[in-house]
């Protein structure tokens, strides 16, 4: 419960712009995945896919910690190349 306090705290100290981005990016990946669009390829991918701009987001507000930056810039990238694969 205490983490799940000081990551509420970290967002609430962001600009909105990245208040906004997160919201919608977490918001549509979680409908997206869910079992209603599970036979549709494009939606699967778009989850992938905002979910790696979710992490990218991330990786971008996280620059001044290296090693964090990079984990999520490499898991952006994961979901982007996974998000691409089904459509080709």
């Amino acid at each position: 419960m205490k983490r799940i306090r000081l990551m509420l705290m970290y967002i609430s100290k962001q600009s909105l712009w990245f208040k906004i981005l997160i919201s919608l990016t977490f918001s549509i990946s979680i409908v997206l995945s869910s079992s209603f669009f599970s036979d549709n390829n494009y939606c699967q991918s778009l989850s992938k896919l905002s979910a790696g701009i979710f992490f990218f987001a991330f990786g971008l507000n996280m620059k001044n910690n290296l090693k964090i930056s990079r984990l999520f810039f490499s898991i952006a990238i994961i979901c982007i190349i996974l998000s691409i694969i089904p459509l080709i």
